[in-house]
């Protein structure tokens, strides 16, 4: 087998054609399961990885930024770190696998996603999100293990309850379907992070239904290594009266691309997105989103804070799509950018589908450096240039984070946003 495209296939290409062929036998599945497995990796290897020439895909040229792939070493090893959040009810996943789960809080079930593979009950969820979607394809032809969640109706967890991916290097792809009852309340952070030296492949799909009447608030902090690719994807249905809060924190990474496919499913549903990218080196960061009004009186808000220094290049593509019987839709989106490099680079794509006549939808981009006013301001009460450039985008930032209703996790983010800053600011 060798991975098909328009052109002659990638060293990328081939090592993940290798990576696939050395590893049937391996991974957890019944035949239901390896069915789906080959039949993803069958359409990734007849059309490659995605190119430019893919809307979706134009500014972040898969097939030519991905130049290598790290192999799968058995041997590798990473264990999992102090939680993020104290009290938080912890799920590891360790280079791949996940830990035994001990005590859970009352009406939290959680169950491995390799048990499910391996029984069949999670052969339904591997699918393709649309013909473009390569993380899903990938994420689906090798996942290995994940968690398998389910909050019971009218719950409301005390604590945060965080997912946390921890690897060594190599490969690791992970797996969260997600179930959020009616009525029910949680605080989930999903970490994902790098304990080794070597470069790393890793890619996380997580999946979720949100029951009517439910709020949901998801954290997705991302500080992986220097030299690692990051593909996330968050695909999300909201019920009818639901409340969801996405925030992203994208703070390390060598590529990263973090999707997010999100639907309105009930009336007086509401979805807000709140990201953070940082920057530096030569990375390239790319968050898109599809969000879709399918039903009337429903709203969204999506503000995106990006802070650019050196070579890096930053990425935000966000359609909203607002169905014929969507009326009433009020949806919002915002992307600001503090652009630090002449080298650097922001492309911002938003974009508005309207077939409904009767709704609110706005969206606005901004690409600046810090206000000289400012800076000049601080620097002449004492204040020394670089701890004042400092201040200046740690408040940029950190305004989005503060909008959270739970303090530890506010200060845990800004304590990441800091810290990234140091080397950078």
């Amino acid at each position: 087998m060798a991975l098909q495209a328009a052109n002659r296939p990638t060293a990328a290409e081939d090592a993940l054609n290798e990576a696939y062929s050395n590893q049937i036998g391996y991974m957890p599945g019944d035949g239901r399961v390896m069915a789906a497995r080959d039949k993803l990796f069958d359409e990734l290897k007849r059309g490659g990885l995605p190119t430019r020439r893919i809307e979706a895909w134009h500014y972040t040229d898969l097939k030519t930024l991905l130049r290598t792939v790290p192999t799968v070493d058995p041997a590798s090893s990473a264990r999992a770190v102090a939680a993020y959040v104290a009290q938080s009810t912890r799920l590891a996943i360790e280079h791949g696998r996940a830990n035994v789960i001990d005590s859970l809080p009352e009406g939290l079930t959680v169950s491995r996603l390799s048990e499910g593979l391996s029984d069949g009950v999670a052969a339904d969820g591997l699918v393709a999100f649309d013909a473009s979607d390569a993380i899903g394809r990938l994420n689906g032809s090798f996942v290995t293990d994940g968690f398998m969640l389910s909050l019971a109706a009218d719950t409301a967890l005390e604590a945060p309850v965080e997912l946390q991916c921890v690897h060594g290097g190599g490969q690791v792809h992970s797996r969260f379907p997600v179930e959020i009852g009616a009525g029910s309340k949680a605080l989930i952070i999903e970490r994902h992070l790098s304990t080794g030296e070597g470069a790393a492949l890793v890619s996380a799909v997580s999946d979720m239904t949100v029951g009517d009447g439910a709020e949901l608030t998801w954290v997705i902090v991302q500080t992986q290594g220097a030299d690692d690719t990051h593909l996330g994807q968050f695909k999300l249905a909201i019920g009818a009266d639901a409340n969801v809060r996405l925030v992203i924190v994208n703070a390390g990474g060598k590529l990263v691309r973090q999707e997010i496919h999100a639907a309105t499913k009930g009336e007086g549903s509401d979805f807000k997105l709140r990201a953070v990218n940082l920057l530096g080196g030569e990375t390239h960061t790319d968050i898109t989103m599809t969000l879709g009004h399918d039903l009337p009186n429903t709203t969204s808000t999506e503000v995106i804070r990006s802070v650019v220094f050196d070579r890096a290049h930053g990425v935000f593509q966000g359609q909203i799509r607002v169905a014929p019987d969507a009326q009433k839709t009020d949806a919002r989106m915002a992307c600001n950018t503090l652009l630090l490099s002449d080298d650097g680079e922001f492309s911002v794509k938003p974009e508005l589908e309207i077939f409904a006549d009767d709704v609110q939808c706005a969206h606005g981009a901004t690409v600046a450096d810090i206000d000289h006013n400012h800076l000049y301001y601080m620097m002449a009460r004492g204040i020394p240039e670089k701890k004042a450039r400092a201040l200046l985008i740690n408040a940029y930032v950190a305004e989005v984070v503060e909008e959270l209703d739970d303090e530890a996790l506010v200060e845990a983010l800004e304590g990441t946003i800091s810290d990234w800053l140091e080397n950078y600011g």
